[in-house]
Protein backbone atom coordinates (compact mmCIF):
# COMPACT_ATOMS: atom_id res chain seq x y z
CA UNK A 1 0.00 0.00 0.00
CA UNK A 2 2.85 2.16 0.61
CA UNK A 3 3.73 2.09 -3.28
CA UNK A 4 0.62 3.63 -4.32
CA UNK A 5 0.01 7.76 -4.01
CA UNK A 6 -3.50 8.03 -2.71
CA UNK A 7 -3.69 11.36 -4.23
CA UNK A 8 -5.01 9.52 -7.32
CA UNK A 9 -7.91 7.96 -6.23
CA UNK A 10 -11.33 9.66 -5.49
CA UNK A 11 -12.33 10.53 -2.24
CA UNK A 12 -14.06 7.63 -1.22
CA UNK A 13 -11.26 5.58 -2.42
CA UNK A 14 -8.75 7.61 -0.29
CA UNK A 15 -11.02 7.26 2.95
CA UNK A 16 -10.84 3.49 2.77
CA UNK A 17 -7.05 3.56 1.72
CA UNK A 18 -6.17 5.49 4.58
CA UNK A 19 -8.25 3.75 7.35
CA UNK A 20 -7.02 0.26 5.85
CA UNK A 21 -3.25 1.79 5.86
CA UNK A 22 -3.70 3.03 9.39
CA UNK A 23 -5.56 -0.56 10.45
CA UNK A 24 -2.75 -2.67 9.03
CA UNK A 25 0.40 -0.85 10.74
CA UNK A 26 -1.15 -0.93 14.03
CA UNK A 27 -1.94 -5.05 13.07
CA UNK A 28 1.63 -5.45 11.85
CA UNK A 29 2.94 -3.54 14.69
CA UNK A 30 1.65 -5.76 17.47
CA UNK A 31 2.76 -8.40 15.02
CA UNK A 32 6.15 -7.46 14.81
CA UNK A 33 6.69 -6.61 18.50
CA UNK A 34 4.14 -9.98 20.33
CA UNK A 35 4.32 -11.05 22.69
CA UNK A 36 3.12 -7.40 24.22
CA UNK A 37 1.01 -6.59 27.08
CA UNK A 38 -0.33 -3.29 25.48
CA UNK A 39 0.45 -1.30 22.30
CA UNK A 40 1.13 1.41 24.70
CA UNK A 41 4.41 -0.72 25.54
CA UNK A 42 5.54 0.31 22.31
CA UNK A 43 7.15 3.42 20.78
CA UNK A 44 10.60 5.26 22.24
CA UNK A 45 11.50 4.97 26.10
CA UNK A 46 9.44 7.74 26.88
CA UNK A 47 6.42 7.63 24.75
CA UNK A 48 3.24 6.15 25.10
CA UNK A 49 2.45 3.62 22.03
CA UNK A 50 4.30 3.91 18.67
CA UNK A 51 1.69 6.96 17.36
CA UNK A 52 4.02 9.26 17.25
CA UNK A 53 6.83 6.94 15.18
CA UNK A 54 7.48 7.07 11.59
CA UNK A 55 5.56 4.13 10.45
CA UNK A 56 5.40 4.10 6.39
CA UNK A 57 6.36 6.62 3.65
CA UNK A 58 3.65 7.57 1.45
CA UNK A 59 4.24 9.77 -1.86
CA UNK A 60 7.30 10.76 -0.01
CA UNK A 61 6.36 11.63 3.06
CA UNK A 62 7.08 10.20 6.04
CA UNK A 63 3.83 9.46 8.24
CA UNK A 64 3.09 7.98 11.82
CA UNK A 65 0.14 6.93 12.82
CA UNK A 66 -1.20 9.79 14.48
CA UNK A 67 -0.23 11.60 11.10
CA UNK A 68 -2.94 9.66 9.71
CA UNK A 69 -5.24 9.66 11.93
CA UNK A 70 -5.33 13.39 12.90
CA UNK A 71 -3.61 15.35 9.92
CA UNK A 72 -5.56 13.67 7.12
CA UNK A 73 -8.33 11.51 8.25
CA UNK A 74 -10.04 13.15 10.75
CA UNK A 75 -9.83 16.88 9.37
CA UNK A 76 -10.42 16.18 5.88
CA UNK A 77 -13.85 13.81 6.33
CA UNK A 78 -14.77 15.34 9.70
CA UNK A 79 -16.69 11.76 9.91
CA UNK A 80 -16.81 11.15 13.90
CA UNK A 81 -17.12 7.65 12.75
CA UNK A 82 -13.76 7.67 11.82
CA UNK A 83 -12.97 6.81 15.57
CA UNK A 84 -15.00 3.05 15.05
CA UNK A 85 -12.89 2.51 11.97
CA UNK A 86 -9.31 2.79 12.94
CA UNK A 87 -8.22 0.07 15.55
CA UNK A 88 -5.18 0.77 17.90
CA UNK A 89 -5.44 -2.92 19.28
CA UNK A 90 -6.56 -2.42 22.42
CA UNK A 91 -10.21 -3.66 24.16
CA UNK A 92 -11.23 -0.49 24.65
CA UNK A 93 -11.18 0.04 21.23
CA UNK A 94 -14.08 -0.19 18.72
CA UNK A 95 -13.73 -3.56 17.21
CA UNK A 96 -11.47 -3.84 13.99
CA UNK A 97 -13.84 -4.60 11.32
CA UNK A 98 -13.60 -8.31 9.49
CA UNK A 99 -13.70 -6.62 6.10
CA UNK A 100 -11.36 -4.17 4.60
CA UNK A 101 -12.99 -0.52 3.74
CA UNK A 102 -13.89 0.31 0.04
CA UNK A 103 -15.13 2.97 -1.55
CA UNK A 104 -18.56 0.75 -1.73
CA UNK A 105 -18.35 -0.40 1.40
CA UNK A 106 -17.57 1.95 3.80
CA UNK A 107 -20.67 3.75 4.55
CA UNK A 108 -22.07 0.31 5.92
CA UNK A 109 -19.03 -0.55 7.73
CA UNK A 110 -18.80 2.68 9.66
CA UNK A 111 -22.46 2.23 10.39
CA UNK A 112 -22.28 -1.18 12.04
CA UNK A 113 -18.98 -0.12 13.94
CA UNK A 114 -20.95 2.82 15.20
CA UNK A 115 -24.00 0.42 16.48
CA UNK A 116 -21.92 -2.34 17.52
CA UNK A 117 -19.56 0.11 19.89
CA UNK A 118 -22.06 2.24 21.25
CA UNK A 119 -24.13 -0.46 21.99
CA UNK A 120 -21.44 -2.78 23.76
CA UNK A 121 -20.06 -2.19 27.57
CA UNK A 122 -17.20 -0.59 25.88
CA UNK A 123 -19.01 1.80 24.32
CA UNK A 124 -21.80 2.96 26.85
CA UNK A 125 -22.88 1.09 29.57
CA UNK A 126 -26.03 3.06 31.94
CA UNK A 127 -25.47 1.88 35.74
CA UNK A 128 -28.09 3.50 37.53
CA UNK A 129 -27.85 7.65 37.06
CA UNK A 130 -24.07 7.54 35.84
CA UNK A 131 -23.32 6.72 32.52
CA UNK A 132 -20.18 4.87 31.65
CA UNK A 133 -18.46 6.08 28.32
CA UNK A 134 -15.33 5.24 26.30
CA UNK A 135 -12.99 7.72 27.14
CA UNK A 136 -12.78 8.04 23.40
CA UNK A 137 -16.03 10.37 23.72
CA UNK A 138 -14.11 12.25 26.41
CA UNK A 139 -10.68 12.17 24.20
CA UNK A 140 -12.61 13.77 21.26
CA UNK A 141 -15.40 15.23 22.48
CA UNK A 142 -15.05 18.00 19.64
CA UNK A 143 -15.72 15.12 16.91
CA UNK A 144 -18.77 14.23 18.65
CA UNK A 145 -20.62 17.34 19.15
CA UNK A 146 -18.27 18.90 21.53
CA UNK A 147 -20.05 18.55 25.13
CA UNK A 148 -22.44 16.55 27.19
CA UNK A 149 -25.49 17.18 24.83
CA UNK A 150 -23.71 16.82 21.56
CA UNK A 151 -21.75 13.31 22.72
CA UNK A 152 -25.46 11.76 24.36
CA UNK A 153 -27.07 13.26 20.78
CA UNK A 154 -24.51 10.98 18.44
CA UNK A 155 -24.90 8.16 20.81
CA UNK A 156 -28.40 7.92 20.71
CA UNK A 157 -28.06 8.06 17.27
CA UNK A 158 -26.42 4.64 17.12
CA UNK A 159 -28.37 3.48 20.54
CA UNK A 160 -30.70 0.41 20.36
CA UNK A 161 -32.41 1.37 23.40
CA UNK A 162 -33.81 4.96 24.63
CA UNK A 163 -32.78 4.52 27.81
CA UNK A 164 -30.44 7.57 27.57
CA UNK A 165 -32.56 10.06 25.44
CA UNK A 166 -33.33 11.91 28.94
CA UNK A 167 -30.07 10.99 30.82
CA UNK A 168 -28.60 14.12 32.32
CA UNK A 169 -27.11 12.36 35.19
CA UNK A 170 -22.83 11.71 35.85
CA UNK A 171 -20.64 11.01 32.74
CA UNK A 172 -17.61 8.33 34.10
CA UNK A 173 -15.26 7.28 31.35
CA UNK A 174 -13.38 4.41 31.13
CA UNK A 175 -10.48 3.12 28.68
CA UNK A 176 -9.11 -0.71 28.60
CA UNK A 177 -5.61 -0.21 27.21
CA UNK A 178 -4.82 -4.15 27.64
CA UNK A 179 -3.93 -6.03 24.04
CA UNK A 180 -7.10 -7.64 21.79
CA UNK A 181 -5.78 -10.69 21.13
CA UNK A 182 -8.57 -11.58 19.16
Amino acid sequence: MADVDPRSYSKAEQYAYWVNIYNAITVDLILDNYPVKSITKLGGLFSFGPWGDKVITIAGQNLTLNDIEHRILRPIWNDPRTHYAVNCASLGCPNLQPDAFTADNTESLLEQAATQFVNSQKGATLKGEKLQLSSIYEWFADDFGGNKKGVIEHINRYRQSDDLNAFDGKIEYEYDWALNKA
